[in-house]
């Protein structure tokens, strides 16, 4: 059996002009407990610390994290996603293009990169059985989401992939397919790292 606990990790104001809206945008922080038969993961870590400048241009607002999995799988490796890797001792599983960009700078806040076991990954990989990484480039070109198998149906954890429930398979990207195969036609539930809403449906949502 794979069960899904949401974690609520707090939340960051998003600026009117860096989202195009007439007002600041207040946007939670998501992450997820995973556990199946023989183990147990998180899917993200919560808000990195850090950096004064980031932190005055978000107004961030942290909870603790409090949690003993086995491993950490990021969706991408910006700070609002990362906060918990160093501090929870386990390995980081995340696209091998994702941990290049960041490591190359200007891309999160560096230390929050440093004192951590990374296992990297090119492309899909089952974790254990309904449990598998598939990437969902487009938020970075390293970006990842997690598909759980259910039986009777299936969870995907979509981080950023898309930023609200409302948004999901719009625009369309080629990814989406490959997560109706991996539904086959079952009732899916889809998960984010900044809305609590849920989008739920059958995989691929139409063009």
């Amino acid at each position: 059996m794979i069960s899904v606990e949401t974690l609520d990790l707090g939340y960051f104001v998003r600026p009117a002009e860096e989202w195009g809206g007439d007002h600041d945008r207040e946007e939670p922080v998501l992450a997820y407990v995973v556990r199946y038969p023989g183990g147990s993961l998180l899917f993200d870590s919560g808000l990195g610390e850090g950096s004064p400048e980031t932190d005055a241009h978000y107004r961030p607002v942290r909870r603790a994290l409090d949690v003993d999995v086995d491993l950490v799988v990021n969706c991408h490796l910006h700070f609002d996603h990362i906060g918990g890797n160093r501090a929870l001792g386990r390995p980081v599983l995340v696209q091998r293009k994702e941990l290049a960009a960041a490591r190359a700078g200007g891309y999160t806040i560096d230390p929050l990169l440093d004192g951590v076991r990374y296992e990297e990954i090119d492309g899909e990989r089952e974790l254990a059985e309904g449990v598998r990484v598939v990437p969902t480039p487009g938020h970075t070109d390293g970006h990842q989401s997690l598909v759980l198998d259910h039986g009777d149906r299936v969870t995907v954890l979509a981080g950023q992939a898309y930023d609200f429930a409302g948004e999901f398979g719009r625009p369309y990207r080629p990814w989406l397919e490959r997560l109706g195969e991996l539904a086959g036609g079952r009732p899916a539930r889809v998960l984010f790292a900044h809305d609590r809403e849920v989008w739920e449906g059958v995989l691929p949502p139409p063009r």
